[in-house]
């Protein structure tokens, strides 16, 4: 049995990587969601013996300690971590367009939700990596988290935490390399999905770029299967293309 974690597993990006991982026959998924009624206690009630759901708060680490500990009473190790949490935009916090709408705590939680929590994340993880096998520890970033690649300005909170993000991973990637080797640690950018997160600004979307979580996830799954574990610490779109940090 392969063994699968999806955190933010109720949105809609993390929502289709369960579906998809439960549809593979020999894999155990579990998945977390922060609040709400969610999509997967249906999903559980299908799949009684391969799919937990559990309440996780990445900015608590306490709870991603207690998420890990649950997993390690089923199983050692994990094949396949997807970290599918990140926010654009949420009650008051909006993505800036000037310094003038630059507010501190904004950017607190901007950091919280997009990059802090998941380097610890992958600090807890450690344990259940330490196998001989193959695995993954993916984390959903942005393209717009790429300082190379940023031409337009704007966007504070948002790109700055994801550029955070990725160095994040990059030095665990390298960390990982020895307390994990196996683990290929990789970032990705998904394009534009048609999630609550993208909702305002699907308008200027063209339609053939705007992706239904299950198109995304297919497409994203399609790059993780072709990474060589020389390949940790990168960061990749969602067409196969490596992205500039």
């Amino acid at each position: 049995m392969q063994n699968v974690l999806i955190t933010g597993g109720s949105g809609g990006i993390g929502f289709a990587f369960v579906k998809y991982f439960l549809e593979r026959p020999d894999t155990c998924v579990w998945a977390t969601y922060r609040s709400g009624d969610t999509g997967l206690k249906t999903l559980q009630a299908a799949y009684p013996d391969r799919l937990r759901y559990l309440k996780m708060d990445i900015t608590e680490e306490q709870d991603i300690i207690q998420i890990v500990e649950a997993i390690k009473q089923k199983t050692d190790r994990l094949h396949y971590v997807i970290n599918c949490i990140g926010f654009l935009q949420e009650g008051t916090i909006q993505p800036e367009k000037n310094l003038r709408s630059l507010k501190a705590d904004n950017l607190i939680r901007y950091f919280q939700v997009n990059s802090i929590g998941a380097v610890l994340l992958a600090k807890h993880l450690v344990p259940l990596f330490k196998h001989e096998q193959r695995s993954v520890f993916a984390t959903i970033s942005a393209k717009v988290g790429s300082i190379g690649d940023n031409q337009l300005g704007g966007w504070y909170g948002y790109r700055a935490s994801k550029a955070a993000l990725n160095m994040f991973m990059r030095s665990v990637a390298i960390e990982y390399q020895r307390t994990c080797p196996q683990t290929i640690v990789v970032l990705l950018h998904p394009g534009t999905t048609a999630t609550n997160l993208s909702l305002p600004f699907q308008a200027n979307v063209p339609p053939e770029k705007l992706f239904s979580p299950d198109r995304a996830v297919s497409q994203l799954i399609a790059v993780l299967e072709q990474r060589q574990i020389t390949e940790t610490g990168s960061f990749w779109s969602w067409d196969g293309s490596a992205l500039p940090w």
